[in-house]
């Protein structure tokens, strides 16, 4: 293998699924699976399989038809944890089984009750125990840049004893700072030689802002693998962002010498899929994939862009898959066939019932728009995987607005059950109104924790997509919902969010009925 070849690990559908309200199904992690894999991706992090049943069967489903890239699950070094995973993975061209325990005494001391001594049997009988089901092993110190060195050292030198092939260094809290993080690997090829033999990793959380840095610098440290999520996603705020260390990488390719595997016109594509799938929305000013990133306000920028692009543009807009956005354009007269050509050249393999129901949307929307965009498109078939069995569905719904008195909202919804059940309510607003006539409906007491609607495209026939958090029992969830009328996208977004948020609460509750130990925070 080439010695400046980055292997980029994607962990989107692991830590990125882990921030607050993400809620994926099977269905939409394999979608993304399956971007991923066109990305160009080396490794992806399906999931955590010991964390729900579903969990793992969104894991063993991209094992099993995600082809390509190394396929991945976590697991503490517990042995139920690391069978589960092996059981998940099995089936993947290449499975990995990805363990962790912690190596700072922060950790050991106040999250694992332990002892250095009783961390460096677990690491040793985790990565043993997993060695025995898969050949591809990896394993992580959590917290090891606020840990002691040598005993970090101590710990990686039995992991590689016993037959890990990866070794990854996680900044579990972003503490570290980059002149550190890279001293800190130094410091451990130092202490272990066995280092140089196996590939090393970076996994860098971005609290203080320098994921991207910190993981720049371990590979100018050594390190080898990089594990990072599409927009950044992650615990709080967040790991390294994938298209930002891809791209720098690849911008400054003669400086740095590194290469990576990735096909970078379907960065942008990518992103658009992750944020309308789980509902985060990519921040104007974001690096490479936000709406300003190859946009200019100053006229004096504006003059020479207009003159010679590089001026004030140090990567275009195409190297990321943006110059195709919209370059696909149907109307209400188009066709089946037409339609299955245009969701083929967006990736989409659609047929039967799927391309079915797909021609369905499209009419409704092509009825209500001049024309559909490529982004009208992929906003439209990621809003058909959210169509989910045993949810709740929304019939119809009628407002009544007016500046003169309350609006006042009427729905008709679907339960999980099959029963039809009604509500109407009066709210600060029509949309206001219609969430509250839901939760009439549905006999729910749940509380808003977030709500956005964004114009997908512009024009006054743009496609609205609506996101909303709901917090019930504890347990917070999204759902998102595509339509040219923001009210209708509202009321499909809140009642997905309904939908998944009581599948938590239920899991949560059937997991604490089991005895099942609660979670442990992950690298």
């Amino acid at each position: 293998m080439d010695p400046n070849r980055v292997i980029i690990f994607d962990t989107t559908l692991r830590d990125g699924e882990q921030s607050p309200g993400i809620s994926l199904n099977t269905t939409e992690k394999l979608e993304i699976a399956h971007q991923l894999a066109r990305l160009g991706v080396d490794v992806i992090e399906a999931g955590f399989p010991i964390a729900s049943p579903g969990d793992f069967e969104a894991v063993r489903a991209i094992a099993r038809e995600v082809h390509g890239p190394v396929i991945a699950g976590l697991a503490r070094a517990h042995a139920a944890d690391i069978e589960r995973a092996a059981e998940a993975v099995k089936d993947a061209e290449r499975p990995r089984v990805h363990t962790f325990i912690s190596t700072s005494d922060i950790h050991i001391q106040h999250q694992l009750n332990s002892t250095r001594p009783d961390v460096l049997g677990q690491a040793r009988a985790a990565v043993a125990h997993a060695r025995s089901l898969v050949d591809d092993v990896e394993f992580s110190p959590m917290d090891a840049t606020r840990a002691d060195i040598d005993f970090t050292a101590e710990v990686l030198q039995a992991a590689i004893d016993e037959g890990a092939t990866t070794i990854n260094i996680p900044d579990t809290v972003g503490f570290a700072m980059p002149n550190e993080y890279a001293a800190f690997l130094t410091g451990l090829y130092e202490r272990v030689p066995g280092l140089k033999d196996i590939v090393l990793s970076v996994h860098c959380h971005n609290d203080l802002g320098l994921a991207v840095a910190n993981s720049f610098a371990g590979l100018q440290a050594g390190a080898r693998q990089v594990e990072c999520a599409i927009n950044g996603l992650g615990e709080r705020a967040g790991n390294a962002s994938l298209e930002e260390i891809v791209m720098l990488l690849k911008t400054r390719e003669e400086a740095v010498g590194f290469t990576t595997g990735v096909n970078t016109r379907e960065i942008a594509r990518t992103s658009r899929l992750v944020s309308r799938l789980t509902g985060y929305g990519v921040q104007p000013n974001k690096a490479v994939v936000g709406r300003n990133a190859f946009q200019h306000e100053s006229g004096i920028h504006q003059d020479g862009v207009l003159k010679e692009r590089s001026t004030y543009e140090i990567m275009s807009a195409a190297s990321v898959g943006f110059d195709d956005a919209n370059s696909i354009v149907l109307g209400k007269h188009s066709g089946r066939h037409a339609l299955q050509s245009a969701l083929m050249d967006l990736g989409y393999d659609v047929s039967g019932q799927t391309l079915n129901q797909a021609f369905k949307r499209f009419k409704e929307i092509a009825d209500k728009k001049k024309q559909v965009t490529a982004m009208d498109l992929e906003a439209l078939v990621t809003d058909e995987l959210r169509t989910d069995e045993g949810a709740y569905t929304l019939e119809w719904f009628d407002v009544e607005a007016s500046s003169r008195r309350p609006p006042h909202a009427t729905v008709e919804i679907v339960t999980p059950a099959g029963e039809t059940v009604r509500g109407d309510f009066t709210g600060d607003g029509p949309i206001d109104a219609i969430f509250r006539a839901i939760n009439a409906a549905t006999t729910r007491e749940v509380k808003l924790r977030d709500f956005r609607i964004d114009a997908i495209t512009s024009g006054q026939d743009a496609l609205g997509e609506a996101s909303v958090v709901l917090e019930l029992s504890g347990q917070n969830a999204s759902g998102q919902g595509v339509s040219t009328d923001i009210i209708e996208a509202a009321a499909l977004a809140y009642v997905r969010a309904l939908s998944n948020v009581e599948r938590k609460v239920i899991a949560a509750a059937e997991s604490a009925e089991s005895g099942e130990p609660v979670l442990t925070q992950t690298p």
